[in-house]
């Protein structure tokens, strides 16, 4: 099996000729690696049901079953991906304004590729081929590291996109995959320091709060998403009903599903069992307070935790407050910075939401779920940032690049 120290010095030799091709050139193998990703959909798809069979023998539950599953149909919007990518705007190049100083020298600010990318994810075999397309359009080589779970689905797929790029002059390594998925190898990797520029961690809070605390390699932070939506006592009943059913149950496993439902005391006894019943259809599981469970018929009396979890299932904790400003608080305090949303008639109350929630993503009557990189018009996303440095929110092709001077003088001295 090959070394970390092998996949990084390839990934270093590699980006260097990935940072000076052309945007013909990645664009056309961008669009070869989607066709081998069709060519290879009866591979891939044994290779995924490997991994579920797995999966299925040590209890997975059925929302991380769902995010682990490929289909043909979800093969073919992966390719789908990578042709979008192939066809949004390159980043790399572009000059950022010229100014020229006192001394006669122009001046410019021209974006290039980060360099060597480390992605380290798990569960989602779809997130393979997105980062690998990104990375790729940015000019950037990439190294991915997937969970155990699904290893060989990710095996199949760096396979197909490397052969994607044997009728292109780009080298197969621009792409590659860590297949040791011990925890031994996850540190290595997160201590790369001479071969990764960057380390980006996409799943659940665990591994994230992992790589924070274990990396030596710069890292972006993304994923976590504790969302809440907050009903407020202006809101439309059914609007507010809509919203919340679909940031709940359209898809749970996903980290801008929402977690928490705040809802104002005026409307709490109204609204709640209409809400109770619509997400009833789904089996969602309420985690109530005390106000809160007096307006349900069914309900688990919610804790501290409760609060502080992202579920990734279909399990809602609900709690009733006084005001806008309780709403505001209680957000601010447990949010993971990911995405809140508000449902209103009042614009003064949709106004303060904005200003005071701090969060990547702030919604006025609109569900969490549209916090993603298709949906605000990026392509696919690299994830979801929910920290404050260089990158905040859905990161798309400008979130992976850097920036260098580009200076021209007629032989001026200091």
């Amino acid at each position: 099996m090959t070394t970390l120290i092998e996949l990084g010095k390839r990934a270093k030799q590699t980006a260097r000729i990935l940072a000076q091709a052309s945007t013909q050139e990645k664009n056309s193998a961008l669009n070869k690696m989607a066709d081998a990703l069709l060519t290879n959909t009866s591979s891939i798809l044994a290779a995924n049901a490997e991994d579920t069979a797995a999966a299925e023998q040590n209890g997975v539950a059925a929302t991380m079953l769902d995010r682990l599953t490929l289909t043909e149909d979800r093969i073919k919007s992966m390719a789908d991906g990578l042709r979008d990518v192939a066809a949004l705007p390159d980043p790399i190049g572009l000059v950022k304004g010229m100014w020229t100083n006192d001394a006669g020298l122009k001046i410019g600010q021209q974006t290039v590729p980060l360099g060597v990318i480390g992605i380290i994810f798990e569960s989602r075999p779809n997130v393979t081929s997105d980062a690998a397309g990104l990375c790729f359009k940015s000019g950037n080589a990439v190294i991915l590291r997937g969970g155990k779970e699904a290893i060989h689905s990710n095996i199949a797929i760096i396979k197909a996109l490397q052969s994607g790029l044997t009728s292109t002059f780009f080298p197969k390594e621009v792409i590659q995959l860590v297949e040791d998925t011990s925890r031994e190898t996850a540190r290595e990797m997160m201590q790369l320091n001479r071969y990764l520029d960057v380390l980006i961690p996409r799943g659940g809070a665990n591994l994230i709060k992992a790589v924070v605390e274990t990396a030596t390699v710069p890292v972006i932070e993304t994923g976590t998403g504790n969302c809440h939506i907050y009903i407020d006592k202006a809101a439309e009943l059914e609007m507010a009903t809509d919203i919340l059913v679909n940031a709940k149950t359209s898809r749970p496993s996903v980290c801008n599903a929402a977690e928490t439902l705040l809802i104002h005391k005026d409307v709490a006894e109204t609204y709640l069992p209409v809400i109770e019943k619509a997400v009833s259809e789904w089996n969602v599981e309420l985690r109530a307070d005390k106000r809160a469970a007096a307006c349900l018929t069914s309900s688990v009396p919610a804790t501290e935790e409760d609060w502080k979890t992202e579920y990734l299932d279909y399990i809602l904790a609900v709690k009733v407050v006084d005001s806008i400003d309780g709403a505001i608080e209680h957000i601010n305090h447990y949010s993971t910075g990911h995405s809140e949303a508000i449902v209103t008639s009042d614009y003064f109350a949709g106004q303060q939401f904005h200003k005071e929630v701090d969060s990547a993503a702030v919604y006025i009557n609109a569900s969490t779920r549209f916090t993603d990189g298709f949906e605000f018009g990026f392509g696919a996303e690299i994830g979801i940032s929910t920290q404050k440095l260089h990158a905040r929110g859905p990161m798309g092709l400008p979130e992976l690049t850097s920036t260098k001077y580009i200076v021209f003088g007629e032989g001026q001295t200091r």
